[in-house]
């Protein structure tokens, strides 16, 4: 079974999430939205189908990104969260949440040997690339 396909994202803790973006737009040229940006690329095996990579920031005092002490949480891109949850269930690794389902894909997420929030997405790169469309408009 295929585990992590590659980066769904990688999201990061500041005190300002948007002078931060500013910051990035303005230095490095990122065009940020209310949730950051989006990377787009075309996948290896199948070069007719888009894939994304999203890069965003949020506040030091969210929990989304994991405890107070992670400044950073990765997304991997996994192909079905399902069996793969199951499976690293069996493993003793520690589940934190149950599957959540969107149109643009299924998350999961897990903690990693030192403790560290790691999210797990199954994309829907389809109707993802809806979303990123419907932004840049």
């Amino acid at each position: 079974m295929k585990k992590v396909t590659g980066i769904g994202g990688i999201f990061f803790k500041c005190e300002d999430p948007d002078e931060m973006k500013q910051w990035y737009q303005k230095h490095l040229g990122l065009q940020t939205d209310k949730w950051g940006t989006n990377f787009e690329w075309r996948q290896a095996d199948q070069p007719a189908k888009k894939g994304f990579t999203q890069w965003s920031v949020n506040s030091k005092k969210s929990s989304y990104a994991g405890s107070a002490d992670q400044q950073f949480m990765i997304n991997y891109r996994v192909e079905n969260l399902e069996a793969l949850v199951g499976q690293l269930r069996k493993e003793g690794v520690q589940i934190i949440d149950d599957i959540e389902k969107h149109d643009y894909g299924k998350f999961a997420h897990i903690l990693d040997a030192e403790g560290n929030r790691v999210e797990l997405w199954e994309p829907n790169d389809e109707e993802y690339d809806k979303i990123v469309e419907g932004r840049t408009k």
